[in-house]
């Protein structure tokens, strides 16, 4: 059976060993547990639809094991089921069903979709903002899946109940003028455990383009976009502290910092007090990501983000990007006003203050398979737009 469940909660992000706990029973033979898994969707950006049609998931206990080899064990849905990423975002989740399974420890996960072709051209499809909707290529998706390693340990008479995160955003990359559109899959697993963090934001900003995430450490933990009453959700964070970061178009970045999560959910705010950066003139970085200096290659497969370390810290992500899948450009709107900064206190109001020093000044970092060693140069947007072309390897 394949059910919608609303409300709930997108996943959080793919890092430590998914422990399953036991819920009882056992049997002869084999031990076995059982695996539930749903879809969501962190924020898209620049598109109206983003569609996959979803056939099946695959779980191996290796890591290595090719589509063809045994072992596998499957969710089959009864019927390929055409899903809008879209609408799989701020606490909406997509049950895609489960299984019984040995128990013991999977290290692979495929999500298979079904394939563009005569009867069903757009099954997996993408409408950018304003234009019209075009098939969405992916190259081996349908034969072997969207592959992501992690590690899930099934207890005997376990339960794993699991969530994957389908990033839209990173993973729909612009090929050039061609108006095609590549899927290049960022996925991320982890357990339904209901806690997280919430609150609102002012609903006078461009909510379309407003986007909430929990970081640590300069990275991204869970991101949302809010709803149009400005709230946003950012669950399934495990237990410790986050900075709360909102970015929106025409607005300084706001940042909360240190905000805990224990064994409930952390509410920041109501509607009387919703978060409302103050407004700034927004600049672009852009560039290209290239290897070799004698005859220089563009690199098509990187991914890029701007973060901003501030005064006393912490380093914060602002915005990321995958490159151009033909041409290696990338682009960024960056706020050229200082970010706004405060320190959450439980039962308190923010009270947000500039950090001046570093009004437009950001760090572009990009990573790209193949290449050990990423890329890192300064950028700074305080007075004009800049150009950092990214160069990979010698």
């Amino acid at each position: 059976m394949h059910t919608k469940v609303r409300p709930l909660f997108p996943v959080a992000a793919l890092g430590a060993t998914l422990l399953v706990t036991a819920c009882g029973g056992g049997g002869g033979g084999e031990a076995q547990g059982t695996v539930r898994m749903a879809l969501t969707d962190a924020p898209a950006c620049g598109y109206d639809h983003v569609y996959v049609t979803v056939e099946k998931v695959r779980l191996h206990k290796s890591d290595e094991a090719a589509e063809s080899e045994g072992g596998w064990e499957e969710i089959v849905l009864a019927t390929p089921k055409r899903l809008d990423l879209l609408e799989l975002t701020n606490g909406t989740l997509e049950e895609l069903g489960q299984t019984e399974v040995p128990s013991g420890s999977y290290r692979q996960v495929r999500l298979v979709l079904a394939e563009n072709q005569a009867g069903a051209p757009l099954a997996n499809a993408v409408q950018p903002t304003g234009g019209a909707l075009v098939p969405l290529r992916t190259p081996s998706a349908q034969q072997s899946g969207l592959k992501l390693k992690t590690r899930i340990d099934v207890e005997p008479a376990g339960l794993a109940d699991l969530v994957l995160d389908f990033d839209a955003c990173r993973s729909v990359v612009k090929a050039g003028n061609s108006g095609a559109y590549n899927l290049k899959p960022v996925l991320s697993l982890a357990q339904r455990v209901q806690t997280g963090i919430q609150g609102y934001v002012s609903t006078t900003m461009t909510l379309g383009s407003t986007l909430v995430s929990a970081q640590q450490n300069g990275v991204v933990v869970r991101s949302s976009a809010p709803d149009a009453t400005g709230r946003f959700v950012l669950p399934f964070l495990g237990a410790g502290n986050y900075d709360v970061v909102i970015t929106s178009a025409g607005r300084a970045t706001a940042v909360l910092t240190s905000v805990p999560v224990s064994t409930a959910t952390t509410t920041l705010n109501g509607t009387a007090t919703a978060f409302l950066p103050p407004t700034s003139a927004m600049r672009q970085v852009s560039g290209t990501a290239r290897t070799g200096t004698v005859t220089p290659t563009t690199v098509t497969t990187a991914d890029v983000r701007a973060t901003q370390p501030l005064t006393g810290g912490p380093v914060i992500q602002v915005a990321a990007t995958p490159v151009d899948a033909t041409d290696g450009t990338y682009r960024f709107d960056l706020p050229a006003a200082a970010p706004v900064k405060a320190s959450y206190t439980l039962g308190g109001t923010p009270v947000f203050a500039a950090d001046v020093p570093v009004a437009g000044k950001y760090t572009v970092q990009a990573s790209a398979p193949g290449f050990t060693t990423g890329v890192t140069q300064a950028a700074d947007v305080s007075t004009a737009n800049a150009v950092v072309d990214l160069q990979f390897g010698p």
